[in-house]
């Protein structure tokens, strides 16, 4: 016969204390601005699919030689305007057809693709410094000065910007990468600054910023410590969408005959070749205009993920 005792000692000891506090989980420390944005930039997948196609891109613009060998520049006559892919020879010089100066067209595409990367890299970074510079000033200044940058800036946003670039860049005589950079970046930094101006008035009137005031933090701490970092999300937002749209605006201009000249490849100058040839070799006007429209769409597919990730109205 069992022993009773032992069995109801035994159940006392496993059974838990009614009185015993349950175990608390650990709280969950939170996340910043940066932080949320970067989770919810993961989960997207036009993010995923236009990082991977900029990645590429990238590195296309980097390293041409890794995917042809032909150059870009080189002619041969007697292949001009053959368009017939030789689909056995994919990765082959000619795979895509030849232009009228019997240049391979696939060897421009590769080469044309880091010219417009570095003219949409260069202008962007420059009209956000500038522009962030000049709203940030206005914002946070205010009065006179806020006054007098901001009738500039409407003085060179009332000029339209590919006509203005267009008057720009018939000043030069050579038109090389910089002087395309300048004569876009000359016109298009008024909108950094609008938004900039913006974004730094409403953080400006945060409780941090007015504490770091009556701590006796100088002007240059407040503005890059405190405001700058805060007020950068719309920038990103702005400029990754407006990297597209340069690219897009060195391609106008190179098929008006107004941007780049050769020997420099250029998408815009192959689609202005095309143009001349199109009821004959379309493959001249097809693929160019394909790897522009992919290339603008890329970033313009980040900018609008970046922008859902970091606007708390849109979540």
């Amino acid at each position: 016969m069992p022993d009773v005792t032992k069995t109801a000692d035994a159940a006392v000891v496993a059974t838990p204390s009614v009185d015993a506090p349950a175990p608390q989980a650990k709280p969950e420390k939170p996340r910043s601005l940066w932080g949320d944005a970067w989770r919810d930039l993961r989960r997207n997948p036009y993010f995923i699919v236009s990082s991977v196609l900029i990645f590429f891109l990238l590195l296309i613009a980097a390293f041409p030689g890794m995917f042809t060998s032909a150059s870009p520049t080189a002619g041969d006559l007697v292949k001009h305007y053959i368009g017939k892919p030789e689909l056995s020879k994919i990765g082959s010089e000619g795979w895509l057809g030849y232009d009228i100066q019997g240049r391979s067209v696939y060897a421009r595409l590769i080469y044309g693709t880091r010219a417009s990367i570095i003219v949409g890299i260069c202008v962007t970074a420059i009209v956000t410094v500038l522009g962030g510079i000049v709203g940030m000033i206005a914002g946070y200044f205010g009065g006179w000065v806020d006054a007098l940058l901001s009738r500039i800036t409407d003085i060179f946003f009332g000029i339209p910007f590919l006509l203005g670039a267009m008057v720009v860049l018939q000043a030069f005589t050579e038109r090389t990468v910089m002087v395309v950079v300048f004569a876009l970046a000359f016109l298009g930094w008024t909108q950094m600054a609008r938004v900039m101006r913006g974004a730094v008035i409403t953080v400006k009137q945060a409780d941090y910023v007015h504490a770091a005031k009556a701590l006796g933090a100088g002007t240059t701490r407040i503005l890059f410590r405190h405001i700058l970092p805060n007020a950068m999300a719309p920038v990103i937002v702005v400029a990754t969408i407006a990297l597209g749209g340069y690219i897009s605006a060195e391609a106008t201009l190179s098929y008006l005959g107004l941007g780049f000249a050769a020997p420099t490849v250029s998408w815009g100058l192959d689609i202005s070749a095309g143009v001349q040839a199109i009821r004959t070799s379309q493959h001249i006007l097809l693929y160019p205009s394909i790897m522009l429209s992919l290339t603008v769409l890329a970033f313009i597919m980040l900018g609008e993920a970046v922008r859902n990730a970091l606007d708390p109205k849109l979540r």
